[in-house]
This record gives structure tokens, C-alpha cells and sequence, in this order.
């Protein structure tokens, strides 16, 4: 089985889930530990048998990123959740709302992948209604920034 974004995208996910929970101060070594305790993968994309190299790269890109702009992308979604705490989201609903964001802001991936794979990801790890919440938050942050 090939790697695909999907799958890197879901490593992103765990990883940021993970951090949500327990922010780590080292987001190299956090990131690094991650894939030590990933399961052996046996694929054209892995590298000692654990995921190696495009996928590897594009999920740390999006976890580095939304690490490191944490308080930013907060920022925005607070607005964009309009009268709701950012911290009454599910976690799972708020990681996937931060890398969106993130990839809208930052990524050449076109703004319909990028809402579309957040759905994808949130219906997989939440529940079927998170969906509306991160269309429409992911949508309007979209429009605002002109993608």
C-alpha cells in the first residue's frame, strides 16, 4: 500500500491531538518520538520501516506549523467561531480547525482538498455533525483570505 496525504494528514491529526493534550516544549523531539512509536510500516514510502520521505515531510510540515503559529491560528478561529470558546470544540474538531487553517494560510493545496480531507479527517475522529462546524469555519476562513 502506498503512503498517501490522507495517511500523512492522519499522522498530523495524532500528532496534534497529542500535543493538544500535552504541549510539548521541544516539537523536534516531540515529533521525532512520534514516529519511534509509529508501528513498521512496509511500503514503497518508508524509510527503516517507518514512514520516510514526501509523506513524512508534508505531515511534520503541517504539525511544525500549527505548533508554531499556535497562538495565531487561536486567534483567527476564535473570531471565526463567533459567541464559541475555542476550548468547548472537541479536541479532535479543534486540531483539525488548526491545520485547515493552516494549510488555507500557508499551503499551495487548493482551498477544496483542504476542506474537503478536514471533513474527511473530522468525520473519521469525531462524529458526523463536527462536520458542519468545520465546513463552515474552514469555508468562511477560505473566503476571507481570498482561496
Amino acid at each position: 500500500m502506498q503512503t498517501t496525504r490522507r495517511h500523512a494528514r492522519e499522522w498530523a491529526v495524532q500528532m496534534l491531538t497529542a500535543a493538544d493534550l500535552n504541549p510539548p516544549e521541544d516539537i523536534a523531539g516531540f515529533i521525532e518520538s512520534y514516529w519511534e512509536t509509529l508501528p513498521t510500516l512496509e511500503d514503497g514510502d518508508a524509510v527503516a520501516g517507518k514512514p520516510g520521505g514526501k509523506m513524512r515531510k508534508f505531515a511534520e510540515e503541517r504539525v511544525f506549523g500549527v505548533l508554531s503559529s499556535l497562538d495565531e491560528i487561536d486567534a483567527v478561529l476564535v473570531e471565526l467561531l463567533e459567541n464559541w470558546d475555542l476550548y468547548r470544540l472537541g479536541t479532535v474538531e479543534r486540531v483539525v480547525l488548526r491545520m485547515g487553517i493552516w494549510e488555507l494560510k500557508v499551503s499551495d493545496v487548493p482551498r477544496a482538498v483542504v476542506i474537503n480531507e478536514a471533513i474527511d479527517l473530522v468525520n473519521w475522529y469525531s462524529t458526523p455533525k463536527s462536520r458542519m462546524i468545520v465546513n463552515g469555519v474552514l469555508d468562511r476562513y477560505a473566503a476571507k483570505v481570498g482561496r
